[in-house]
């Protein structure tokens, strides 16, 4: 096999021995391995040993006849050097939002950790380390999303062969805490009119649309003119506000999906009484991502658009969710007794000194977000024993499936029809079972509607009962 190993130090005798010195006796390494076809040459100080240069040089031959042979001294390379140079300028995310999370997620909770290891030596003691880490700091979902980054620039590590394993995806013992289930709480309809009624008038028309169509925060607060179909009975979803950095653009729903969502003609009247007190405004966003375009394409794709918003901030422009939900949100949730009053500071005034203001922070309590609104409209329509199908796609999911998962607890007598049914399979009355029994019966089973109406269900007409 091509490869050889030579002795710097000493050359051969007129005995055949090694005993005449060369001109680098005894400096550097004494021995080099060369001559394996795409293996950089390497020296040793040993000729025998598992570190020699003889279990070296047997190593790259098989490995480089394989086309598997890779330098463990490229995997020397510092993580963030690795990162910074070679893996994120090559990453790809369209949505800046996603972009600025994963690079936020690399600066605090990676390469704060792990960036100044070589990407050789981030193996199973390192991950243990870390993952205790993170797990003091960080929420069990979170901890998940960090793992999986970690994994896939060590990945591509492999990919561009500067490592030979991933220890992220080949562990057993090591493993990030499972991502939790998410289980949405629903309001009551006291809770919802309670919270209308402490926030500002300005703003109600949000909590409507909210628990009314099930939109998100940032899909209210797009919401426009056009958008409402007062013949059809429908509202458009096509586009959200959101924040990129400090500056707000306009872009698509989540999941890139527009809709129309039915809605009740007492939800149509609010949007009606709303526009006579306080008339749309005008309002102009870069479309996407607030960042100029470097080409022709993403110049035409981020200019700005302008909509006719139905809800506004005072001075005109479109609603910031966090200023939203700390001077509004939060302080209605207080008044109405859902929520414990705010945490008072004094933080000085830059460039005032001696001057303070009081900063007022609330308690982050999920269940008490605006998205409670969005579980209240699931809650009903489920409730009402509306098509699975119907409720996801009008909540713009990507998938029943995740409809299903979220809400499915939701959904009225579902054990209970379940355990009636194995009760009369027990007792063998067939004409009580469902069609979806097994077929083990030899009686005909009739064929039941599955269509509340039909079953004498008592459906809501509108979803006026929550408004």
């Amino acid at each position: 096999m091509p490869g050889y190993i030579e002795d710097r130090w000493y050359k051969k005798g007129p005995d055949g021995k090694r005993t005449i010195p060369t001109d680098r006796c005894n400096q550097g390494k004494r021995y080099r391995v060369a001559g394996v076809p795409g293996v950089r040459d390497r020296s040793f100080d040993k000729l025998t040993g598992i570190d020699g240069a003889k279990a070296w040089l047997a190593k790259a031959q098989h490995e480089s006849t394989r086309g598997e042979f890779i330098d463990p001294r490229d995997g020397t390379m510092l993580l963030r050097e690795y990162v910074e140079d070679h893996w994120w300028p090559n990453q790809n995310y369209p949505d800046p939002i996603t972009r600025a999370t994963m690079r936020g997620k690399l600066r605090n909770h990676i390469l704060a950790h792990l960036g100044a290891k070589p990407l050789n030596t981030i193996k199973t003691p390192q991950l243990r380390a870390w993952l205790k880490t993170l797990n003091a700091t960080l929420g069990p979902g979170t901890v998940n999303d960090v793992w999986g980054a970690l994994s896939s620039i060590l990945q591509a590590a492999v990919d561009d062969e500067r490592i030979t394993k991933n220890y992220c995806r080949s562990q057993r013992t090591v493993r990030p805490p499972a991502r939790p289930e998410p289980r949405a709480t629903a309001w009551s309809r006291e809770q919802v009119l309670l919270v209308r009624s402490h926030i500002d008038s300005r703003v109600q028309l949000a909590v409507d649309v909210g628990v009314g169509a099930g939109l998100r925060q940032g899909e209210v607060f797009g919401l426009a003119v056009e958008d409402i179909d007062y013949d059809a009975q429908v509202i458009h979803v096509r586009r959200q506000v959101k924040k990129v950095g400090s500056k707000l653009v306009f872009a698509l729903p989540k999941g890139r999906k527009v809709r129309s969502v039915p809605v009740p003609p007492h939800l149509l009247q609010r949007v009606r009484e709303h526009l006579e007190r306080w008339p749309a405004k005008t309002v102009t966003l870069p479309w996407g991502d607030p960042e100029e375009g470097a080409t022709e394409k993403e110049m035409k794709e981020r200019a700005p658009r302008t909509f006719e918003l139905l809800l506004t901030s005072a001075r005109g422009g479109a609603w910031r969710r966090d200023y939203f939900n700390d001077t509004l949100w939060k302080p209605a949730l207080e008044a109405a007794g859902l929520i414990g009053p705010p945490e008072e500071k004094k933080r000085p005034i830059a460039g005032k000194p001696g001057r303070f203001r009081t900063v007022k922070r609330y308690a982050e309590e999920r269940e008490m977000g605006f998205h409670s609104l969005r579980h209240t409209f699931a809650s009903v329509q489920l409730d009402a024993r509306e098509n699975v199908v119907a409720v996801s796609k009008w909540l713009g999911h990507a998938d029943p499936s995740i409809t299903l998962r979220i809400y499915a607890h939701m959904m009225p007598e579902a054990d209970g029809r379940g355990r009636t049914a194995m009760q009369n399979w027990f007792e063998g009355d067939t004409k009580k079972i469902s069609p979806a029994a097994p077929r083990v019966l030899e009686a005909p089973v009739p064929v039941l509607s599955d269509t509340p109406q039909e079953q004498g269900a008592d459906v809501p007409d509108s979803l006026a009962v929550v408004l």
